[in-house]
């Protein structure tokens, strides 16, 4: 059974660019199955992570999550959740995970610069017992972790976060409405919940 991380598109490019040893090197070394301490401390330190996935034919999509730090948990040395909160309702990273569970996550700390990847398989539920330990939840989502791995952060540009996001979900705050739910062009395609708002 083969074991390594890389198939021959990957392997191809590093051997033109004489970096397979040391792919090989990082391999040994960096990639983990299980989530460390340190990683856990990391992710739930995170207020964002991005998320790449794809739909049953391969089309990539990637997208931005936000919350506040702790949206994201490490529940056991294979497992993370994190809620799915209210969008624009277009669901195309969970639409896809629908259809094909392979996700990628990227947590990256800006101030700090560090990253970390997380590749595994992914489902969305309505009802989990997380439910009620994230306010404002429309689904969970669990990720079996199959690679973790950090990343050199060389090209991280160092940023600061300035202040978290006014409509990030948490106890006893009700976020605003976005203002694009009021817009005309919207507005009578809304869910009924959503309708007369913004």
């Amino acid at each position: 059974m083969d074991t390594s991380p890389y198939h021959d598109g990957m392997r191809e490019l590093q051997d033109a660019r004489d970096t397979r040893a040391i792919a090989d090197r990082l391999a040994q070394v960096t990639l983990r199955r299980a989530f460390t301490d340190d990683d856990r401390a990391f992710i739930q330190a995170c207020c964002m992570f991005f998320v790449a996935s794809a739909d049953a034919q391969g089309r990539p999509d990637c997208s931005y999550k936000g919350g506040l730090p702790g949206f994201v948990r490490v529940l056991d040395e294979h497992t993370l959740a994190f809620p799915d909160y209210d969008g624009n309702g277009m669901y195309r990273s969970w639409g896809n995970v629908a259809v094909n569970p392979q996700v990628g996550l990227l947590f990256i700390d800006f101030e700090k610069p560090r990253r970390l990847r997380v590749n595994g398989s992914a489902r969305i539920a309505a009802v989990d017992p997380l439910m009620a330990e994230f306010p404002g939840a429309v689904f969970v989502v669990r990720v079996a972790a199959e690679a973790i791995f950090p990343n050199c952060p060389r090209y991280i540009h160092k940023m600061a976060l300035v202040e978290p996001s006014v409509y990030a979900p948490r106890d006893g705050y009700t976020p605003p409405v976005p203002a694009w739910k009021g817009f005309d062009a919207f507005r009578d395609a809304l869910p009924a919940r959503d309708r007369g708002q913004g």
